[in-house]
């Protein structure tokens, strides 16, 4: 099964047009980039704002334990019945799946910064827009990269199940393959999907780390 999968990854004619492994690839890595900004455009404001409010804890626990509970495909499933085949439905599953993690990364960067810093930023007349813009997000910024990894990797593992209510990304070799038991065709939508989320996983890595050594420091 091995051997012939690479066969099939071997064949150019599999690589072009509008099904080939090229556009169903771009098609996966727009569709998790897609749901990584808009999740982060949604979640990473809310988890800075909980963070400086009393019932930001109480949210925060709720989201770490939703994060634990949701199940992928019975949430796709739900969207699905509700509206119905296309690529909305998948999408929104997708953001909720990985707004928990955007959302704790951002609260919890907020949260481990020393009291002190920001006390030291108060007394030099810093406004509170200017304390988070300024000194808040740049020492938060490794966790909430370390979020953002989180959830790309989440979001480009689960990418897949959009084809089960759509003709869209990888995914479509997985279920083809698994509806007409052609299963070297799965093995490949399995490795491209694999090989995709590595990279997203080392661009991230690499991005955390460099945030870590905080280039703007002396700026700041």
């Amino acid at each position: 099964m091995i051997a012939d999968a690479l066969s099939i990854l071997m064949d150019p004619q599999r690589w072009g047009g509008d099904s080939g492994f090229i556009m169903r690839s771009e098609q996966h890595i727009v569709l998790t980039l897609v749901v990584l900004l808009i999740g982060s455009a949604l979640a990473i404001p809310l988890g800075i704002w909980c963070a400086h409010v009393r019932p930001g804890e109480v949210i925060a626990s709720i989201l770490m334990n939703s994060a634990r509970a949701l199940p992928s495909l019975g949430l796709l499933i739900l969207f699905g019945l509700w509206l119905g085949v296309g690529l909305l439905a998948p999408t929104l599953a997708l953001i909720v799946l990985v707004f928990p993690s955007l959302f704790i990364g951002a609260y919890s960067g907020i949260m481990a910064i020393e009291p002190t810093i920001v006390e030291s930023a108060r007394a030099t007349g810093h406004s509170w827009w200017q304390q988070v813009r300024k000194i808040e997000i740049p020492l938060a910024l490794p966790l909430i990269v370390g979020g953002c990894r989180q959830a790309v990797l989440l979001a480009s593992s689960t990418a897949t199940f959009v084809a089960y209510t759509s003709d869209f990304g990888l995914g479509r070799y997985i279920f083809a393959g698994l509806k007409t038991r052609d299963y070297p065709l799965m093995l490949c939508g399995s490795l491209l999907v694999i090989l995709i989320t590595f990279f997203f996983d080392l661009i991230f890595a690499r991005l955390q780390a460099w945030t870590h050594n905080r280039p703007w420091k002396d700026h700041s």
